[in-house]
């Protein structure tokens, strides 16, 4: 049976129930004025976090992915499409193939950084790559993985093992969103893959490495197509390429970066252009452009959140953390 927008009511009405206790910009700044870390972290207690008040780093780190878990498993029975969920979870998978990956080639057990945020159990995983079955591993990520552990074994470079990877991982994006029959999805993973691009091309630039070198680093499903960013980098400049676009603003900060300006400022603005692309969701009164864009806000909560107790933690200015905070979805 089709899905339309109607089924995504219920949870669409539940998600925008949410979406006051989540942390807002306002929020933020009244944990980097706290008196110290532990009041930073007892005022997330407002919005339903548990009391990070007394925890380490590596336990914060902990409490935050578990919270992630929660959030998509609970949605996992509730999303009428389980594309709209996989979008995000898929990023766990590709992230676990890569620490596999590395893992077995260092002939090291690096099982504490995998996260069980993804389609696969971490335990599943391990399975299949401890017992060389790799493509049994659902869509493109069995193939992908066993193409990159053996790119990895030839070359000796985790970073062409890693581009082989994102480049799989930006097609099952794609055909996800084509699975939702959404052209907010469509657009949204367009973004993302273009920004995805533009931050390899303005990082690879920066290295002093090579035309070809980019071309390993870049996936596909962007609105600009690579050969168009390639044309651009030998050209006219990343300015150009990605003017008029959403990525405009940071298309010009990465241009100055190329060139020895600072990186947050561009890294930043990539991060903001994409909230404001999601932002456009609180338009629509319900459908799969709220599911979607929960989900992103809250990743990005969750980003925003780490960075504020760890840095107030580690005893970072604030003004520091400020400055690197990307626009909040709340």
């Amino acid at each position: 049976m089709a899905i339309n927008k109607e089924d995504y009511l219920y949870i669409s009405s539940l998600l925008r129930a949410r979406e006051p206790r989540m942390l807002s910009r306002e929020k933020a700044e009244r944990m980097l004025d706290a008196p110290s870390f532990e009041d930073a972290a007892k005022m997330l207690t407002d919005s339903g976090y548990e009391d990070m008040s007394q925890m380490t780093v590596k336990q914060i780190e902990t409490a935050l992915a578990d919270r992630r878990a929660a959030v998509f498993h609970e949605l996992e029975s509730l999303v009428p499409n389980a594309a709209a969920l996989d979008l995000f979870r898929l990023k766990y998978d590709y992230h676990n193939a890569k620490v596999l990956i590395k893992s077995d080639a260092m002939h090291q057990n690096d099982a504490s950084l995998l996260s069980a945020s993804g389609r696969i159990a971490p335990d599943t995983m391990q399975k299949r790559f401890q017992e060389d079955r790799l493509r049994d591993l659902p869509g493109e990520l069995g193939s992908a993985a066993e193409e990159a552990k053996n790119l990895l074994a030839r070359s000796a470079n985790p970073q062409l093992s890693d581009f082989l990877l994102d480049k799989a991982y930006f097609r099952e994006m794609t055909s996800l969103a084509e699975a939702l029959d959404s052209d907010f999805a469509r657009a949204y993973v367009a973004l993302l893959a273009d920004s995805t691009n533009l931050r390899s091309a303005v990082r690879i630039l920066r290295m002093g490495k090579d035309i070809g070198y980019l071309q390993e680093a870049l996936v596909s499903g962007g609105s600009v197509s690579e050969e168009r960013l390639i044309q651009g980098v030998a050209g006219e400049g990343l300015a150009s390429v990605f003017g008029g676009t959403a990525l405009s603003k940071a298309s010009q900060l990465g241009s100055e970066a190329v060139s020895g300006g600072t990186l947050t400022a561009f890294e930043l603005a990539c991060d903001n252009a994409v909230a404001d692309y999601l932002a456009n969701a609180k338009l629509c009164s319900f459908g799969e452009e709220s599911v979607l864009a929960y989900l992103a806000g809250t990743e990005n909560e969750l980003t925003a959140v780490r960075m504020i107790l760890t840095g107030r933690l580690a005893g970072v200015p604030s003004d520091t953390i400020r400055e690197r905070l990307r626009d909040l979805y709340a």
